[in-house]
């Protein structure tokens, strides 16, 4: 049986005592910089599981391993076209957006 401890929050109450509830600017910035963090390591982690480096997953692409390695580690945010050609010319894949309101 899980305890909740005193200092233990869930991640939802830690955003919203450090960064705001939703709709702040604080808050819409956290969250902002949590989804490019997650497309970069999708893309490192689909990139791991092919055996590919980063070198080959952009040749494929037609871009350069710096680029590659930027989107990865979040200091470059990507352009949909951009992931589509990583997704379907690097990796054999289709990419499928969604909006959820």
């Amino acid at each position: 049986m899980k305890t909740k401890g005193k200092n233990l929050m869930t991640l939802e109450e830690f955003k919203e005592k450090n960064y705001g509830k939703r709709g702040t600017k604080e808050r819409d910035e956290l969250e902002a910089g949590y989804e490019a963090f997650k497309i970069g390591a999708l893309i490192q982690q689909a990139r791991f599981e092919r055996g590919m480096t980063q070198e080959q997953l952009a040749e494929k692409v037609g871009t350069t391993k710096s680029y590659i390695s930027k989107i990865e580690n979040n200091m470059k945010e990507a352009r949909i076209s951009t992931l589509q050609k990583i997704i379907e010319l690097g990796f054999g894949g289709r990419l499928e957006l969604s909006i959820k309101l």
